[in-house]
């Protein structure tokens, strides 16, 4: 699917969300990177990026487009303005399994106010298909999207509300790893897109497909429709479960939280804090990063005087706090003692990391675990 053959190089950072910088041989390059979305458990330091360079344009701000990513040695399709083709391809060459015969026979559709991205004969009948691309997997799980979508909850109402009107509806999602199993919608990164993922279910057909891609970034032969555990999403797509708060902190401080004798000194750099909330997940994370409120816990008392990184929410019917702050400790630099712990056994809830968190492998791969592999 690439313009060009592509080149391999070695991703430094990402200045903004439409662009990277790399290395490629003794150069340091700046790259467009067509895919919206947060991509951090793909785009850590040092991973190889695969980019293309086009043919010069005064309308280019940049030679280079990253195309691709490698995990585990196989290249990830990040070309999200390419994913139309990918889909119509599949659905033209019959390799979208109960589609068999399947062609397309439009593209960019108006309906109303809205367009949708192919128009598809099956059988004689006519069926809009909205497209997504999924770059978010852990071993078995691929979930979408990685990043709060309004745009992608609207798409799924207004096929919903085309099928009430006897319209034949459906989405196809392609997801960019083939050792992916079960697909779910990311109820940790979007709970409302979650809850309208399964109001809509019985009403627009859902179709989560892996594709797998060659070297060369060719698409490969194989292709395996994923199973949807709805029972398993109906239950955890709920507002409660756990957190990691991430802060930064610019300086050194001597604080006191809680009561008085709980007074430490706090290192510069990255903190991690781990939460929960049965109730009201959101609202927790709302009050966070808020700098404005009466201290209660003794999180309120580090949050004043840092500043907001994240807020990352972990879904879940079981309290597993006790058991995020376990895992955590093995992959922070530092421990706060007695930090938040005051109602349970552990030894401390708040860890401190030198760098940032979301550029950790290790962070990533813990969070990956609690919000997908644990599941399966």
């Amino acid at each position: 699917m690439a313009t060009a053959p592509p080149l391999k190089a070695r991703f430094i950072d990402r200045p903004n969300r439409f662009l990277i910088r790399c290395r490629l041989g003794e150069r340091i390059i700046q790259a467009f990177l067509p895919n919206p979305g947060r991509l951090w458990e793909l785009l850590l330091p040092g991973v190889t990026v695969y980019i293309v360079e086009e043919p010069p344009s005064p309308t280019r701000k940049n030679a280079f487009t990253a195309v691709a990513v490698e995990r585990e040695g196989v290249p990830i399709f990040l070309h999200t303005h390419r994913t139309n083709d990918v889909a119509g391809r599949l659905i033209d060459q019959g390799k979208v399994p109960g589609w068999e015969g399947a062609h397309v026979i439009g593209r960019e559709i108006r309906v109303d106010h809205s367009r949708f991205d192919l128009l598809v004969e099956h059988r004689k009948k006519e069926w809009l298909i909205e497209v997504k691309s999924c770059t978010l997997f852990g071993k078995k799980t691929a979930m979408f999207p990685d990043a709060v979508t309004d745009r992608g909850a609207r798409h799924l109402r207004e096929l919903a509300e085309l099928s009430d009107r006897g319209r034949r509806t459906a989405v196809l999602f392609i997801v960019h790893w083939l050792k992916a199993e079960f697909f779910l919608p990311d109820y940790h990164t979007d709970l409302f897109f979650a809850q309208t993922f399964l109001a809509c279910r019985n009403r627009v057909e859902i179709i989560p497909l892996a594709v797998e891609w060659n070297p060369d970034l060719s698409l490969g032969d194989r292709v395996k429709r994923l199973e949807i555990p709805w029972e398993l999403i109906q239950r955890e797509a709920q507002d409660r479960g756990s957190y990691l708060l991430i802060l930064k902190l610019n300086r050194k401080r001597n604080l006191e939280f809680g009561r008085k004798e709980n007074r430490q000194v706090f290192p510069a750099g990255y903190y991690v804090y781990v939460g929960s909330a049965m109730k009201n997940l959101t609202r927790r994370l709302e009050r966070h990063r808020r700098l404005r409120k009466n201290k209660f816990w003794h999180i309120d008392y580090l949050r004043e005087g840092t500043e907001f990184q994240a807020a990352l929410p972990i879904r879940s019917s079981e309290g597993l706090e006790c058991h995020l702050a376990e895992q955590m400790r093995s992959v922070a630099d530092w421990d706060i003692p007695a930090f938040g712990a005051s109602d349970c056994t552990c030894p401390g809830h708040l860890f401190g990391m030198e760098e940032d968190p979301l550029k950790s492998s290790a962070f990533i791969g813990l969070l990956q675990y609690f919000r997908m592999d644990r599941l399966f």
